[in-house]
């Protein structure tokens, strides 16, 4: 084998490389965003005392959890626009990643929300709260703090997919690798690189949530 290992076009990529992973990193942080707001917005609806719309919520969430991402991403990029929703690359993988996010954190915040007894619900409504303020203090944040590793590592997990957006030419780390790569034929050199950024990113996005939590979730429990 007198395969010659070669980092030029890597060092010379670096600049773009980098930008690469700031294209990543807002991905993941609006996908993340909007999967929060599906993922609570779905609870709430999936307890409705109208049946058709848990019947909705539980479909969703099924739907999203046994398709695979790149079919999905696929959908709103290229099959949306037959009836007239055309998107960019960038907004159609943020939306893909949230909806896809949300439909996990759905079942990880309801899990989070069953796991409050009712007699904590009960003493809110006793105290004069009402549904929301009972909902927003005494379910959701305990709620949250006992999800929030699963969230997390879900979370860390949607950071990674961002690289299936680069199917639709997104601007983000694998998609500027492969530009990369397809300059300089480079490929050991280029994917190996970008391994190693994957990590970095992953540990970075650990220790953000690492932040949240010891921020916001560190109170006492008893």
């Amino acid at each position: 084998m007198n395969y010659k290992l070669d980092f030029t076009p890597v060092i010379d990529g670096l600049p773009d490389l980098l930008m690469g992973c700031l294209g990543t990193f807002l991905l993941a942080l609006c996908g993340m965003a909007l999967a929060i707001v599906i993922g609570i917005g779905g609870v709430i609806l999936r307890d409705s005392k109208i049946a058709p719309v848990r019947w909705l919520v539980k479909a969703f969430v099924e739907l999203i959890r046994n398709t695979p991402f790149l079919v999905q991403i696929f959908f709103i990029y290229f099959a949306l626009p037959l009836i007239g929703v055309k998107l960019d690359p960038t907004p159609t993988a943020i939306i893909a990643l949230g909806i896809n996010g949300g439909a996990y954190a759905i079942e990880i915040i309801r899990g989070g929300v069953q796991s409050i007894g009712k007699g904590q619900i009960e003493a809110g409504l006793a105290l004069g709260l009402h549904k929301a303020q009972v909902f927003r203090l005494i379910v959701l944040k305990p709620a949250l703090r006992a999800i929030f590793p699963s969230l997390t590592s879900q979370f860390v997990l949607l950071t990674l997919t961002t690289s299936i957006a680069s199917a639709i030419s997104a601007y983000e780390l694998t998609s500027v690798a492969q530009r990369i790569e397809s300059d300089s034929f480079r490929s050991f050199e280029v994917y190996g690189t970008i391994t190693l950024f994957y990590l970095v990113i992953s540990w970075v996005m650990m220790r953000f949530f690492d932040a949240i939590s010891a921020r916001y979730f560190s109170y006492p429990v008893k």
